[in-house]
C-alpha cells in the first residue's frame, strides 16, 4: 500500500516526484468529462515508464483473443475501449537539450487535482544536464461545458539563462493499446492538415470503422501578451505538429494556450467531421481559456449542489469520498444512451472499458439519488437497446422463444468476454440487470417505464431463466447447474444459491410487473404481448411453478444458505489464518488450489442479502454474514462496501467502517497495487453505497426515503445529498441527531429512526437523536 498522495478536503496533492509512483499517479490524477477522457501523461517528453491514454466513449476495437480453441457460442473478440491520439503534447527543446523529466535533476514538484472546480495543475523546476534551469506551470481540464473539448496552459520560465526555447505543440494518432493482444495498431489515417495555429487529424478504427477528428488551435504569450512567432508545420503519418522557437530570456515566461476537440463518428457525419472540428475549435477559442476554465468551475459547483458529502473529523475520509464521487461524474454524465461505465472509467485500459454488471449492481444507486432522473433512465436504456443481441447471444447458446442472455462484456451487446467460465458460466449478470429495473421504478415510481421497455426485458430474461433450470427427479426440485456466481473463485458449480434465488425472484417480479402494465394500459400490454409472442397462461404458468418449487440450498445445522453445493465440504480455515505471504491469492496461489479451497473472492450469498434484505430477519441475516465474512478475500474492489452496508445494518459499526476504508481510498493509497491500470471507478459507486445506505441506513420502501443512521466514532458528522421524486435533501448526521433540509419545492415525508417526518419545501427539520 502506497501512501503519499496529501490530504487535503477538495484536492489530490503529490508533491516531489518519484517516477516508482508516476504510472499510478497517472491514474489517480486522470480527467473526463463523460465524452472523453485522458490520463496524467506529461505534456512534454517523457522517457521513463508511462501508460498514455487518451479515451473517447464508446470508440472500441475487437481485439482477436489469445484463446487458442473454441467452443460453439464463444466470443469472437474481446472488446477493447482505444487508446486514441494524443492530444496532450507540448514538446519542449531548451537549447538543444529536450525536457524530460526522466533525465532531468527536479525540484518543486507538485500536482494538484482540484476537484472542486475540475482541474489539473502541475508545478516544477527542471535541471538539465547541462544546467538549464526551468520553471514550469501546467493547468489543463476537460470541458464539462462542451464535453468534446479540452485545454491546456502551458508556462515556462527559464530561471538561469537566455537563449532558443522550442515549443512543439503536436497530435499522434500513431498510438497503441498496452492491452493490444498481438501488438496490433488500431487506427488508420484518413487525412490530417496543418494550418499556421493548429492542425488535425482524423483517425478510423480498423474493423469497427470508427473516425475521431483530434484537432488543436493554439496561441502563444510572452509575459502575459499575445505574440504571433514564426512557426514551422511538421507532418508525417499519423501526426501533425507546430514547432514554435522564440527567443527567450531569463526570468520571462512564455506561455501556450492549447485548445483541443475529439470529435467522433458517433455524434457527427463523418463527412463533416473536419468542418465541425474547426468550428468547434473556433468556438472554444474564442472564449478563451480563462472562461473556459471559469465554466467549468461554474459547471462543476452545479455537480456538488446535488452529490456532495460533507464529513467533519477525517479529513482523510473527506478526500476520499469526494475523489471517489468525482471521478464518477468524469466518466458517466448520462447524456448518451449509447454510453455506459466502464470498470475503469477513462483512467486505464484494463477489463476493455467494456460494461459488465457493475453498473446496474453498484452504479445506479449512485446516479439514482445524485443525478437527474433521465441519467439512470439512459443506463437501463442502454441494455433495451441491446436486448436483440441479448436474445441472440442466448440462442447461440441453444435457448429459445426470445430468452434473452445478457453478455458479461460488451459495448455494443455482443457477448465479448474471452474465459469460458464467466461468458458461459456467470449467468447472475441477467438477474443485476432486471434487479436495476425494479430498483429504478421502485425509487422513481415510474410505472411508465415498465410498460415502454423494462417489461420487455424482464420477459425475455424471464424465459432464460425458465429454460435455463433443471428438473431434479431426486430432490423433486429445479436445480441450476454448472455455474459461477460473483464469488469467482469458484466454477462450474451447482445451485449456487444467489443465481438461483435471482432467478427465482425475477420470473415473480416478471408476474408482478405484467399485471402492473396491464391494470395501466391494457392495449398497450396486449400489443407488447402480441409483438414478442407471450403465451401468458403457458409461460406464467411455468414461471409460477418454479418459483413454488426451486431448489434453494440451506444449512439448518449452521441456519445459513448454502453457497453452493459441496461449499461445505471444503476445508474451512478462516482468512485471518492465513499467512500474509499468501496474499492475495490470486497472485500467489496457483489456480486449481484457489478453486479448492473455501476462500471467496467478493460477496456472494452476502450480495443477494444486500438486495433482498427485507426479506431476511436480522438475525438470518447476522448468521449468515458471520458465517460468510470471515472466509471472504475481499479481492474485488466491489467487496467491501457491500459487507459494509451490512455491517452497519447490524450494529457492527467497528467492521463497518474498516470496510469503508478498503473502499474509499482503495486507489489514493494503491491498495491492492494495481492503481497503474486505472482507478476502480464502478467500485467508487460503492463508497458512495457504504456511506449512504451504510452510515445513513438510507432505504425506499412504499415509496418513501427510510434512514437508520450512525456517526463512525471518528467523525464529528456527515451529510449527504439525496435526490427523490422531484425533491432535494440535504441530510445531516450529528451526535445531536438528524438535520434535513429540504431544498426544493417539493414537500416530502421521510422516516427517521422509524418515525415519519413530513418535510415540507424550502423547509429543515431536526430529528433528535
Amino acid at each position: 500500500m502506497k501512501n503519499y498522495i496529501k490530504v487535503d478536503e477538495w484536492k489530490i496533492i503529490e508533491e516531489g516526484f518519484d517516477a516508482h509512483h508516476h504510472q499510478v499517479s497517472e491514474s489517480i490524477f486522470s480527467l473526463g468529462n463523460g465524452r472523453m477522457g485522458q490520463r496524467a501523461n506529461f505534456e512534454e517528453a517523457y522517457s521513463g515508464e508511462t501508460l498514455l491514454g487518451n479515451y473517447v466513449a464508446g470508440v472500441y476495437y475487437p481485439d482477436k483473443t489469445r484463446v487458442g480453441w473454441w467452443k460453439n457460442g464463444y466470443p469472437e473478440y474481446f472488446a477493447k475501449v482505444l487508446n486514441a491520439a494524443n492530444w496532450t503534447i507540448i514538446d519542449v527543446v531548451l537549447g538543444g537539450e529536450q525536457l524530460d523529466l526522466a533525465k532531468c535533476e527536479v525540484t518543486g514538484f507538485r500536482r494538484e487535482l482540484n476537484m472542486k472546480e475540475g482541474y489539473l495543475k502541475r508545478t516544477f523546476t527542471a535541471k538539465t544536464a547541462s544546467g538549464k534551469e526551468v520553471s514550469v506551470e501546467a493547468c489543463r481540464f476537460c470541458s464539462m461545458v462542451d464535453d468534446e473539448t479540452a485545454a491546456i496552459r502551458y508556462t515556462i520560465t527559464p530561471l538561469n539563462f537566455s537563449g532558443t526555447i522550442a515549443i512543439t505543440p503536436a497530435i499522434d494518432g500513431d498510438v497503441v493499446n498496452k492491452d493490444s493482444n498481438y501488438d496490433e495498431k488500431f487506427w488508420d489515417e484518413v487525412t490530417k492538415a496543418n494550418q499556421p495555429d493548429g492542425g488535425y487529424i482524423v483517425m478510423r478504427t480498423k474493423k469497427t470503422g470508427f473516425e475521431v477528428a483530434t484537432g488543436m488551435k493554439f496561441s502563444v504569450l510572452k509575459n502575459g501578451e499575445t505574440i504571433r512567432p514564426k512557426t514551422t508545420t511538421i507532418s508525417k503519418e499519423k501526426y501533425v505538429a507546430s514547432k514554435i522557437e522564440l527567443q527567450a530570456q531569463q526570468g520571462q515566461s512564455i506561455s501556450i494556450i492549447k485548445y483541443v476537440a475529439n470529435l467522433s463518428s458517433q455524434n457527427h457525419k463523418p463527412e463533416e467531421l473536419v468542418a465541425s472540428l474547426a468550428a468547434t475549435l473556433n468556438r472554444i477559442s474564442a472564449k478563451g481559456f480563462e472562461t473556459m476554465l471559469a465554466e467549468q468551475a461554474a459547471a462543476w459547483a452545479e455537480k456538488w449542489k446535488h452529490n456532495d458529502i460533507i464529513i467533519e473529523g477525517d479529513e482523510s475520509a473527506q478526500q476520499a469520498i469526494r475523489f471517489n464521487i468525482f471521478q464518477l461524474n468524469q466518466t458517466y454524465t448520462g447524456e448518451d444512451d449509447r454510453l455506459n461505465i466502464g470498470p475503469k472509467g477513462f483512467t486505464g485500459e484494463k477489463y476493455g472499458g467494456s460494461t459488465y454488471w457493475d453498473t446496474e449492481a453498484y452504479c445506479v444507486p449512485f446516479y439514482l439519488a445524485t443525478a437527474p432522473q433521465k441519467v439512470t433512465r439512459n443506463l437501463l436504456l442502454y441494455r433495451y437497446k441491446q436486448l436483440g443481441k441479448a436474445i441472440e447471444n442466448a440462442a447461440l447458446l441453444g435457448f429459445k422463444n426470445g430468452a434473452a442472455l445478457y453478455p458479461m462484456v460488451t459495448m455494443d451487446g455482443t457477448e465479448c468476454h474471452n474465459e469460458w467460465e464467466i461468458t458461459f458460466e456467470e449467468i447472475h449478470r441477467n438477474g443485476a440487470i432486471a434487479y436495476a429495473i425494479f430498483n429504478y421504478v421502485r425509487y422513481t415510481a415510474d410505472e411508465a417505464y415498465l410498460a415502454d421497455y423494462g417489461f420487455e426485458v424482464l420477459i425475455a430474461i424471464a424465459r432464460f431463466w425458465s429454460q435455463r433450470v433443471s428438473w431434479s427427479q431426486d430432490k423433486q426440485l429445479y436445480v441450476m447447474l454448472g455455474v459461477t456466481g460473483p464469488n469467482e473463485y469458484e466454477n462450474n458449480v451447482n445451485n449456487n444459491w444467489y443465481t438461483s434465488m435471482l432467478a427465482v425472484w425475477c420470473m415473480k417480479y416478471t408476474m408482478e410487473a405484467a399485471e402492473k402494465v396491464k391494470t395501466a394500459d391494457k392495449a398497450k400490454y396486449d400489443a407488447l404481448a402480441a409483438r414478442i409472442g407471450l403465451d401468458e397462461a403457458t409461460e406464467f404458468s411455468r414461471f409460477g411453478h418454479i418459483v413454488e418449487n426451486m431448489y434453494l440450498g440451506h444449512d439448518e445445522k449452521r441456519g445459513i444458505f448454502l453457497q453452493q453445493d459441496g461449499y461445505l465440504d471444503k476445508e474451512q480455515i478462516l482468512v485471518k489464518d492465513l499467512p500474509a505471504t499468501d496474499r492475495p491469492l490470486n497472485q500467489k496461489w496457483s489456480w486449481d488450489r484457489i478453486l479448492r479451497s473455501c476462500y471467496i473472492k467478493q460477496a456472494d450469498v452476502l450480495q443477494g442479502i444486500y438486495f433482498f434484505e427485507d426479506d431476511y430477519d436480522i438475525d438470518t441475516i447476522r448468521r449468515n454474514f458471520d458465517y460468510y465474512e470471515p472466509r471472504t478475500v475481499h479481492e474485488s474492489s466491489l467487496s467491501p462496501c457491500v459487507h459494509a452496508i451490512l455491517a452497519a445494518k447490524l450494529g457492527d459499526e467497528a467492521r463497518a467502517y474498516e470496510f469503508y476504508l478498503r473502499t474509499a481510498r482503495l486507489d489514493l493509497d494503491d491498495y491492492n497495487n494495481d492503481t497503474e491500470d486505472g482507478c476502480h471507478i464502478t467500485s467508487m459507486a460503492g463508497t458512495w453505497m457504504a456511506v449512504v445506505e451504510g452510515f445513513g441506513g438510507m432505504r425506499v420502501r412504499d415509496g418513501k426515503l427510510l434512514f437508520q443512521p450512525f456517526i463512525p466514532e471518528k467523525w464529528a458528522s456527515f451529510s449527504f445529498h439525496i435526490g427523490f421524486r422531484g425533491a432535494l435533501l440535504n441530510i445531516k448526521v450529528s451526535k445531536e441527531g438528524v438535520q434535513i433540509k429540504n431544498l426544493s419545492d417539493v414537500a416530502t415525508t421521510v422516516s427517521v429512526y422509524g418515525k415519519d417526518q413530513l418535510v415540507n419545501a424550502n423547509e429543515e427539520l431536526l430529528v433528535e437523536a
